[in-house]
């Protein structure tokens, strides 16, 4: 389990976090601009691949699964392969390769997120029949047929142990260490960036100090000699040629190489931040679904290894009260997967752009 708190554990971790936020400047109302179009169409893309209104027709068997196409190769965008081609032909930074391999692999970790999501709601299916079953009589006459499927939902694996705590727990500290190359790399280019930029500024002036320099000496030799009243035109065009030149290659230094590979690092690391945030929020949702799950399969367990009519009544009863409550917990951490998604995307998307920009700046 990730931390106990909604960033990271501890005050030590929050303070980090909140550090880490305002330095990033990361931007949130992207994020309520996904939940209108982008989202809708992230949705229509996943259910058009597997057919949303099937999955509540499937049947119980643990074999079943819902997404049979791989989910993570028809969302992610760039895809990997066009990325792939990309970075043979390029002199890309291997943090920005890492960063590309990081959301590839968080985007399969979604896709096996989402599969366990619908496998859990195709499970629960069961529930909601037995349900249907025992509002039907009052007396149990079908109890044989109720107590058949809670064993049948008892000996089913939980869906969302697909990925344990300690993998997550492994996601969230990879993470953090590759967020903390992309920082330390970026304050290295910047500082140095900044340094070029004042070198070449000092460069600058001191050309224009010793041509002026220069004409002053020229004029003063105008006083005493023809020569310097032929030459001392010639010698001034010269001198603001040079100033014009110093002047251009100054503001030529405003896109350097290193201003580019910093915002090309800076968009990555703000992707990887938010994808920490997004892996701590999942896990937890992901964790308090197992124990619901958990809790499930045992007192069907238990109801069927007793096999009393009224802890049968008990045990359903509960499961109607809960019922809801279950299903908005499936339903919260199947949007947050969509986002997930959304976020992998615009991140992968902005560093492309950061490159292809690059590539055109210097064509």
């Amino acid at each position: 389990m990730f931390g106990g708190h909604l960033l990271f554990s501890g005050r030590r971790e929050n303070k980090r976090a909140d550090s880490l936020a305002n330095k990033l400047s990361v931007n949130e109302e992207y994020m309520e601009a996904h939940r209108t179009k982008s989202y809708v169409d992230m949705l229509t893309k996943v259910q058009g691949q597997m057919g949303r209104k099937s999955l509540d027709r499937l049947a119980s068997s643990s074999s079943s699964n819902p997404l049979r196409v791989h989910l993570s190769e028809y969302l992610l965008e760039p895809r990997q392969e066009t990325l792939t081609n990309m970075i043979e032909g390029s002199n890309l930074h291997h943090l920005l390769i890492d960063y590309f391999e990081a959301s590839f692999e968080a985007c399969n970790t979604c896709e096996l997120l989402l599969r366990s999501v619908h496998q859990a709601r195709a499970n629960y299916q069961i529930i909601k029949r037995v349900i249907k079953l025992t509002k039907r009589t009052s007396d149990c006459t079908q109890s044989h047929a109720i107590f058949e499927e809670l064993t049948l939902f008892a000996s089913l694996k939980n869906p969302l142990l697909i990925i344990s705590p300690t993998r997550y727990r492994d996601i969230h500290n990879s993470y953090g260490i590759l967020l903390h190359k992309l920082t330390k790399k970026l304050r290295k280019v910047r500082r140095r960036a900044k340094f070029i930029r004042y070198c070449k500024k000092i460069l600058g002036f001191g050309l224009v100090v010793s041509y002026g320099a220069l004409l002053f000496a020229l004029l003063v030799l105008t006083v005493h000699s023809m020569v310097g009243i032929f030459a001392a035109p010639g010698l001034v065009v010269c001198s603001l040629g040079l100033v014009k030149k110093s002047k251009l290659v100054t503001r030529g230094l405003k896109m350097s190489l290193l201003e580019r590979l910093g915002a090309q690092l800076e968009v990555a690391a703000k992707g990887v931040f938010i994808l920490i945030n997004d892996f701590d929020t999942m896990s937890r949702l992901v964790m308090r679904l197992q124990d619901e799950i958990e809790h499930n399969k045992a007192i069907a367990d238990m109801c069927v290894t007793n096999g009393n009519s009224e802890v049968l009544m008990e045990v359903v009863r509960e499961f109607r009260i809960n019922q809801t409550c279950f299903l908005e917990q499936l339903e919260e951490l199947e949007e947050h997967i969509y986002l997930c998604f959304l976020t992998i995307n615009r991140s992968r998307t902005l560093v492309m752009h950061e490159i292809m920009e690059l590539q055109r700046a210097h064509r």
